[in-house]
């Protein structure tokens, strides 16, 4: 499993060959070796590179799976406190991803060389049965107890608009408001398509918005309200900027909307993972760096 991980990380019998100071033809006649004990071509050859098939896909995630396993397992046996390496995959949505997630592992695997990060960019989180990531970051905590959820930041969801726009329509002074404003909405998540809910002490209150624009993309979203297009709801993080460069205003400043705190969330299993527990750490400390 090693090998075969090895040889699709390198992608071709040359690069492998030179990794494990063995000759290309060596590593040819191992591959042809396990192709010939699982009955299943798991390879395509060609002159310079080498392509995984369907049987080769499906071998190389339950290996890279079943391999981090085994270093989790040896790790808990020895209480050994080493440096992270091994595969580490990781889930995060696309905007936050994109801008927080991204640039925070590319240090990370600075600091830890040998860790190899797989980063996947969603629009929802993966469900939290699947097997198919060791750190998924997600927005709120996640019901689910099998899991562990550790706040990696403090988030917070905030309605605001461009100044020409409430310039144009004025500006809300009431949740119930909302309804006769145009509201730019998100699909994403399991949320409701298109409520809003606020609070205000022991007030609270659930709008119906309506719209003619809505996305399923964050970034199109707060382009729009810069366009002013209309209100819209958006984390902090996400329109910190423009609030500060007032090219968007807040809305409703005195409401709260329900939280939306960072988290990472990875399987019970994984705890003691130093992989995990590292990149984790790392985060943590990197987001309050940030805030102080």
């Amino acid at each position: 499993m090693a090998f075969f991980s090895l040889l699709a990380r390198c992608g071709s019998f040359s690069a492998a060959a030179r990794e494990l100071g063995l000759s290309p033809a060596a590593v040819s006649k191992r591959l042809a070796q396990l192709e010939a004990r699982l009955g299943v071509p798991l390879m395509q050859r060609t002159t310079r590179r080498i392509a995984l098939t369907a049987e080769g896909e499906l071998y190389l995630a339950h290996a890279r799976r079943i391999l981090a396993e085994i270093d989790d397992m040896e790790q808990l046996v020895s209480s050994s406190r080493a440096d992270p390496k091994g595969l580490l995959r990781v889930n995060a949505t696309l905007g936050f991803g994109r801008s927080q997630v991204a640039p925070l592992i590319s240090e990370f695997v600075k600091k830890y060389p040998e860790v190899q990060v797989q980063l996947q960019l969603t629009v929802n989180p993966p469900p939290l049965h699947e097997d198919a990531f060791d750190v998924c970051i997600r927005f709120g905590e996640p019901p689910d107890a099998r899991v562990i959820a550790r706040r990696i930041a403090p988030n917070r969801r905030l309605l605001c608009a461009a100044p020409a726009y409430l310039a144009r329509h004025g500006t809300p002074r009431q949740p119930h408001e909302l309804a006769q404003h145009n509201c730019i909405t998100i699909r994403q998540g399991d949320e409701a398509y298109g409520l809003w809910r606020l609070a205000s002490g022991k007030r609270s209150e659930t709008v119906k918005v309506r719209g003619n624009l809505s996305t399923n993309d964050g970034e199109i979203a707060v382009n729009w309200a810069l366009a002013g297009q209309g209100i819209l709801m958006r984390a902090e993080w996400d329109i910190a900027k423009y609030l500060r460069s007032g090219r968007l205003r807040e809305v409703l400043e005195h409401w709260q909307t329900p939280p939306a705190d960072i988290y990472a969330v990875y399987p019970q299993r994984h705890q003691f993972a130093a992989r995990v527990r590292g990149f984790v750490d790392f985060l943590v400390e990197a987001f309050e760096e940030r805030a102080s």
